[in-house]
């Protein structure tokens, strides 16, 4: 026997206020499903009322307190004391950092920043995560994104502008956020490491290898990084050697492998020698009259005004990727 229609929503209980799943709050807030049932557990910030089956179901006043943890913690606040403030309905202190386009409350359409175009609202959810040093949440945004977007965009519309968006609160702030800068690299670092895992690839290609290498000195590798995810994801062969490659070194890898080409790494004006550029443009081995040399990338902001005749520079991992791929 049907039972009667009641005209209401499985998640509008008897009082007929519609409540969410935790799911929904979470991805609202930009923390993980862990992240909320912890919070329950240790300091009671759970919802008021529960369905059959104790299934977490949020009201707007539950997702209230939660929002007022988020900013505290956000701000620093020591979690214990953030959820007594939160329960007692206390404000947020007007001591709160510097606004920032990735990690502020603004709306998508507000939320830009002249240097990188427009910033996408995840980029905001994975800021509040790391600023709260939430490796749950932290892992979701990235682990999600790289799932449904690839590794080419999660570096340019959410890595890369998170961590820039960090970078300039550290800037702004003396050293308060060096420990999120440092805590969001290494998670991003890892996000790309387990990129091919998280993202379906082809086929890995035969042929010569594509040399990724910073220059002597150089020791910002994340960058490189995300070139290396990039072209194991399209199944392209390559060889990471990382940071501070010493010149010498680096010619032994090109006449060792007879890569199709070397991608070169420079963070910094002080790190980018175009003399071990043109040395790399001028390599080549094989027999006189069918000589080979690779294709030479001279990548990152160490390079900008330096003149290497026969070297490339790409401005963006899309362009980078595009030119290793070949025709």
């Amino acid at each position: 026997m049907n039972r009667p229609e009641t005209g209401r929503r499985p998640d509008a209980p008897d009082d007929g206020v519609a409540r969410l799943t935790s799911g929904m709050v979470a991805q609202r807030l930009g923390v993980s499903p862990t992240t909320l049932r912890s919070w329950d557990r240790r300091y009671g910030l759970g919802p008021a009322r529960r369905n059959e089956g104790r299934h977490r179901r949020w009201s707007p006043e539950d997702i209230a307190v939660l929002e007022t943890m988020c900013r505290l913690t956000a701000q620093g606040v020591p979690p214990g004391e953030a959820a007594r403030l939160a329960r007692s309905g206390a404000a947020p202190s007007d001591d709160e950092p510097p606004a920032d386009p990735a990690l502020d409350d603004a709306s998508p359409d507000e939320a830009s920043d002249p240097r990188l175009g427009p910033v996408r609202p995840e980029c905001r959810g994975l800021g509040r995560a790391a600023v709260r040093l939430d490796t749950d949440a932290v892992e979701e945004h990235l682990h999600s994104f790289l799932r449904g977007h690839g590794v080419v965009a999660a570096w340019e519309e959410l890595m890369m502008p998170t961590l820039h968006a960090v970078g300039r609160k550290w800037e702004t702030g003396g050293d308060r956020y060096v420990e999120v800068e440092h805590f969001l690299s290494w998670h991003v670092s890892t996000a790309l490491r387990t990129a091919p895992f998280l993202v379906p690839r082809p086929a890995r290609r035969g042929g010569p290898p594509v040399l990724l290498a910073c220059t002597p000195g150089e020791q910002h590798t994340l960058p490189l990084e995300a070139v290396h995810a990039a072209l194991v994801g399209e199944g392209i062969p390559v060889r990471m050697l990382g940071a501070a490659v010493p010149a010498d070194a680096l010619l032994e890898a090109v006449q060792r492998t007879g890569p199709a080409a070397v991608t070169l790494w420079s963070q910094t004006r002080s790190s980018a020698s175009a003399a071990l550029a043109d040395h790399l443009v001028r390599t080549g081995w094989g027999l006189k009259g069918a000589r080979r040399r690779p294709v030479i990338q001279l990548a990152g902001p160490g390079w900008r005004g330096a003149s290497v005749e026969g070297a490339s520079y790409p401005h963006s991992l899309t362009d980078a990727v595009a030119a290793l791929r070949g025709p």
